[in-house]
């Protein structure tokens, strides 16, 4: 049988906008190298990521098109409260500076502090392109500081929020932000949901098994009991016990951390990769996320 516990409710959420009293968390991990928490100066971006200052978009655009770029949000989000920690871009070898890349915000006054001395930290991930194959999206993240897992949430209250780069305005991202925020408790209320959830040995193992089958989808591998075995490893303290967060959390890191074996279709036992593209580290967070949740909805 399943068994549900309480959270104490005096917790506070508070950011910018708004004060919320009702939330109730307490640990929360966050993997798309998250771990800085020093502000990157525009001089720095332009050497790790110079995709986001290119000036004009590139040939072939829509006549509808406006070029936006994305140093321009960064300064706009600044404004806002929200300075960059970390930006990516893809490696390119044709249409260099058009390329699709990553920003990720964060606001130190933008906090959620637990009873037990652990503070999250929302993150706010912009991608785009100078190519015009892309609006601004922004996706929402937490980061928890005791630890450098990172977590993506997507779920029917949280979703994306994009802007398209046709008459853009500040107005328009204040409005985006502010919604993205609003939107956070709902999430919150998710993840205390799959805390107070405890999970059957039975379950734990259908729980790792589902997650495993989403990182080898559309491929001809296969997993086994050592897979499943392998996912469950505790790496700390903080992710002992079976409620369905817990457990996800040290499924997850694991998963997307390459930390487990599988077997190809000739029977080759081989070491999975740690997932480095962030294409590919945003969706895959965002599809295990939303498959833990199911347990809970």
């Amino acid at each position: 049988m399943r068994k549900r516990r309480g959270f104490p409710s005096n917790i506070s959420y508070i950011y910018g906008f708004e004060r919320f009293e009702r939330l109730q968390i307490s640990k929360i991990k966050v993997m798309i190298n998250l771990q800085s928490t020093e502000f990157k100066s525009l001089n720095e971006l332009r050497v790790s990521t110079p995709s986001i200052f290119t000036p004009k978009g590139s040939a072939g655009t829509s006549d509808k098109y406006t070029h936006i770029p994305t140093d321009r949000i960064i300064r706009d989000m600044e404004l806002l409260g929200w300075g960059v920690v970390d930006a990516k871009e893809v490696k390119a070898r044709k249409n260099v500076g058009y390329q699709k890349h990553l920003v990720v915000f964060r606001n130190p006054e933008v906090s959620i502090a637990g009873l037990d001395g652990d503070t999250v930290f929302p993150q706010i991930l912009l991608t785009n392109s100078h190519d015009g194959k892309n609006a601004f999206n922004f996706t929402a993240g937490l980061f928890r500081m005791i630890c450098e897992n990172g977590l993506v949430i997507s779920t029917e209250q949280f979703s994306d929020f994009k802007i398209r780069h046709m008459g853009y305005d500040f107005e328009s991202l204040q409005v985006t932000i502010r919604d993205m925020i609003e939107r956070l408790p709902l999430t919150v209320e998710s993840i205390n949901s799959m805390k107070s959830l405890q999970l059957e040995e039975e379950e734990i193992l259908s729980l790792a098994k589902s997650l495993l089958e989403i990182r080898l989808e559309g491929t001809d591998n296969k997993i086994d009991e050592n897979s499943i075995e392998n996912v469950l490893e505790i790496n700390r303290d903080e992710d002992r016990g079976n409620d369905l967060w817990v457990v996800f959390n040290r499924i997850q890191e694991n998963i997307m951390g390459g930390k487990f074996q599988y077997s190809t279709l000739r029977g080759k036992v081989r070491q999975s990769r740690k997932i480095k593209n962030f294409k590919q580290d945003i969706d895959m967070n965002k599809k295990l996320f939303s498959k833990a949740l199911e347990l809970v909805s």
